[in-house]
């Protein structure tokens, strides 16, 4: 008996079955039977899913010789179910890699639940991808399983039928049953999840719901959308033969009601002479269906009076929104206006020669190299006044007590801001900050780079979409110095920020802790981290990729890979910054953390302490790899795209023939060489120590220092990072040199890679391949 029953109801949608169908198939978990219900198409579907059984055994097909709609459709493919459990999965979706698997694994570490409920994600038919707002529903329910009494929010999510999996016995148990009509799910999912004794949610995108530009009948225009009213009927029906269950009554009121008004005010829904009868049917069943003593919200009082009036209020609601909309544009006019007169009267103070303020990450915090910096001028220079800029209140709050902060865009900001005589980021500062003459401008970049940037992105249209270079470059007009590691460095920032700025080659400054390597410091960092004692800790750090909307493409299962690394290991996944916040965690990365199959170190704001903690760092083009190789510890480059990346992004040489570890094409590869043990071999060390040599040449663990005392208090210090002394000095306290313009720089970039140019003595001490690429 398989453990799923996948019921997939088939009618016009032979443009996406073939990709539903492999999605499913193709799954790793493979202990499933799918029974595709033949809606009577019109089209080829039918002999798509014949082509399919005659290939794969687990997938039988019904021809209906009518069509029956959706509902009725499933319920044709329910008694030919063997399964556990019951998966109706529409044909124009499709599972996310590792779905089922996760799906089994929640099963049972719940003891088989009456209802699973899961993630997905919305993916439009224009290529951009949305996760379920309500996701944190199903993180916070992660926990025993519940009824929905104890978790009357998980009735929040969207009540459809094919982000839950249900146990058979419990289906047929209650005689559930799909009824005809649009809004089919409505009078099925209420009634199982109200009479469910056990639920189980998983917090993971097991599900892309296909967002059709046309095609989805539930955008099509039509009075079959009046069905509504019939299927509610049918959820009342079912509370009111369970007396039970009558106290969910005021709220399934309140629901139909909200429901109903959404139907009639989207556009495309009713035809327009039928709105008037789809109101007036609406308020007569929330008028006859309101519980004795239910109160009824402020914003569904509309259906107690007529559709006039209900009309005129939406026009005035439209109304409204276009005067907001027509009014925002002189209120920015104004905006603008005021700060260039507070500019001009802040632009007759004199600036404040030990005054700097210093922003990381578009205001997210002390971190980076600016955090670096300023943790060693306090050391070093105290008398200077460090002052954080924090995008909000919010991340103002979680800065340690003895920081000063201001909030980007308030009163205090523009103050600190116009008399600061160093400013101090690794991202391009808003492009309202006025840059006064004489003020000094320290831009540290975020990473040594291996993919294009800024200049250079005007000859990939694919990785510069979204990316105003113009503008760009316009705000890198306003660094005065530009902090390198390399020399590989000195030379791109020029090429990619043809601009006004002097190359300091003082070293990374967030990066003197990974030559240091203080043992009391990555015993704290494994311990926070989760990583046992004598684990072997194996960082995995993928980058984004441009060839994807949205940057996220999933190159490892990740379950497999922490069980492929076997007893003894703790597998650590660092997402690019860019993609911790969209789907990209809900794609198994929170769930098996929270199973304890990996540590998602996404979160740690301090990616140094995250590599001081790992023995070994697995990547496949990220920037975290020159950064890494300074603690002289094997890494291995994972490069099984490497033409698909490096046609869609470019990239400044070829990582994959002067790698700083071994190279794996392919899973199988990157298996073989984690199990043979050959990634820590001594080709390994010998390729690591030419990478090294090559990318870590300024890095000696005193970058933060030379920063300080030869930008920031003007000394001449020599040191054997590099000409330090010429490059770095120039235009400091005194402001000499300064570029002018306007403000400071931008995040464009990502992966830890930050965005400048530099001015290079000499060329002839580049690599070939760089001299090549330029």
């Amino acid at each position: 008996m398989p453990r799923f029953s996948i019921i997939l109801p088939v009618f016009k949608v032979q443009g996406f079955l073939r990709e539903c169908l492999d999605s499913v198939l193709r799954q790793s978990y493979r202990d499933i039977e799918v029974i595709a219900v033949d809606d009577c198409s019109p089209d080829g579907c039918g002999a798509i899913l014949d082509e399919y059984a005659a290939l794969d055994p687990r997938l039988r097909v019904l021809h209906l010789p009518e069509n029956v709609g959706l509902g009725r459709a499933r319920n044709a493919g329910m008694p030919h179910a063997r399964g556990d459990f019951l998966f109706f999965l529409d044909s124009d979706d499709t599972l996310t890699p590792g779905a089922l698997r996760a799906m089994a694994d929640r099963l049972d570490e719940t003891g088989d639940p009456d209802v699973l409920v899961f993630d997905y994600a919305r993916t439009y038919w224009w290529g951009g991808t949305r996760r379920n707002v309500l996701a944190q529903v199903l993180a916070d329910a992660a926990g025993a399983t519940f009824t929905v009494a104890e978790r009357p929010e998980i009735l929040d999510l969207l009540m459809v039928v094919w982000n839950k999996v249900y146990r058979r016995e419990f289906v047929t148990g209650h005689g559930f049953a799909f009824p005809p009509g649009y809004y089919e799910d409505t009078p099925w999912t209420f009634p199982v999840l109200l009479s469910a004794e056990r639920i189980a949610t998983l917090d993971r995108i097991c599900l892309d719901y296909r967002q059709r530009r046309q095609g989805n009948i539930l955008s099509t225009t039509s009075r079959k959308h009046f069905d509504i009213h019939d299927q509610y009927a049918r959820v009342f029906d079912f509370v009111d033969s369970r007396p039970h269950l009558a106290s969910w009554l005021p709220y399934l009121h309140a629901k139909m009601g909200e429901h109903c008004l959404d139907i009639l005010s989207k556009p495309d829904r009713l035809p327009p002479a039928d709105k008037a009868e789809f109101f007036r049917r609406t308020a007569e069943m929330f008028r006859a269906r309101r519980p004795a003593g239910a109160v009824v919200p402020p914003e569904l009082r509309v259906l107690q009076g007529s559709y006039p009036l209900y009309a005129a209020r939406m026009r005035a609601d439209r109304g409204v929104r276009e005067l907001r909309r027509r009014s925002q544009r002189p209120r920015r006019a104004a905006a603008a206006r005021l700060t260039r007169a507070a500019s001009a009267v802040t632009a007759r103070r004199s600036l404040d020669r030990e005054l700097v303020v210093y922003s990381a990450f578009s205001h997210r915090g002390v971190l980076g190299d600016p955090g670096a910096i300023y943790l060693k001028s306090r050391e070093i220079a105290p008398r200077l006044r460090g002052v954080w800029v924090a995008r909000d209140e919010e991340t103002a709050a979680l800065l340690p007590p003895d920081v000063e902060r201001v909030v980007l865009d308030t009163p205090e900001y523009r103050r600190v801001t116009a008399r600061a005589g160093f400013f101090v980021n690794n991202v391009n500062w808003p492009g309202t900050l006025v840059k006064r003459p004489g003020s000094v401008h320290i831009h540290t970049h975020q990473g040594t780079p291996l993919k294009y940037m800024a200049a250079d992105l005007l000859a990939k249209p694919g990785a510069r979409l979204g990316v105003d270079v113009p503008q760009m470059l316009r705000r890198a007009d306003r660094w005065d110095h530009s902090l390198v590691a390399n020399l590989h460095s000195e030379l791109v920032w020029e090429r990619a920020y043809p601009c006004h700025f002097t190359s300091a080659r003082t070293g990374s400054p967030r990066n003197d802790v990974l030559v240091a390597a203080d043992p009391e410091r990555i015993a704290a960092a494994r311990a926070r981290l989760g990583v046992p004692d004598g684990h072997t800790a194996v960082l995995y750090a993928p980058t984004r990729r441009e060839y994807r909307r949205g940057g996220h493409v999933e190159r490892l299962d990740l379950a497999r890979f922490a069980e492929d690394l076997g007893p003894g290991h703790t597998l650590l996944v660092r997402l690019h910054p860019s993609l911790a916040t969209g789907p990209a965690r809900g794609l198994g990365l929170s769930e098996l953390h929270r199973r304890g199959v990996l540590v998602d170190a996404t979160d740690e704001p301090h990616v140094e302490d995250v590599m001081l903690a790992a023995d070994l760092l697995v990547t496949d083009y990220s920037a975290l790899m020159f950064d890494y190789a300074l603690l002289d510890r094997p890494i291995v480059l994972h490069a099984d795209d490497w033409d698909a990346y490096t046609a869609s992004r470019g990239v400044y040489f070829d990582v994959t023939a002067e790698p700083p570890g071994h190279v794996a094409r392919s899973y199988r590869e990157l298996a073989w060489l984690l199990a043979s043990g050959s990634w820590r071999d001594e080709e390994s060390a010998r390729l690591r120590a030419r990478f090294r040599d090559r990318f870590g040449g300024f890095d000696d663990g005193r970058a933060a220092e030379r920063v300080v005392r030869t930008l920031l208090l003007g000394e001449d210090l020599k040191s054997d990072a590099g000409d330090m002394g010429d490059a770095g000095h120039a235009g400091t306290a005194s402001g000499e040199g300064a570029a002018s313009g306007e403000g400071a720089a931008s995040g464009e970039g990502g992966d830890g890679e930050g965005a400048s140019a530099s001015r290079v003595p000499s060329p002839h001490s580049a690599p070939d391949d760089l001299l090549a690429s330029s």
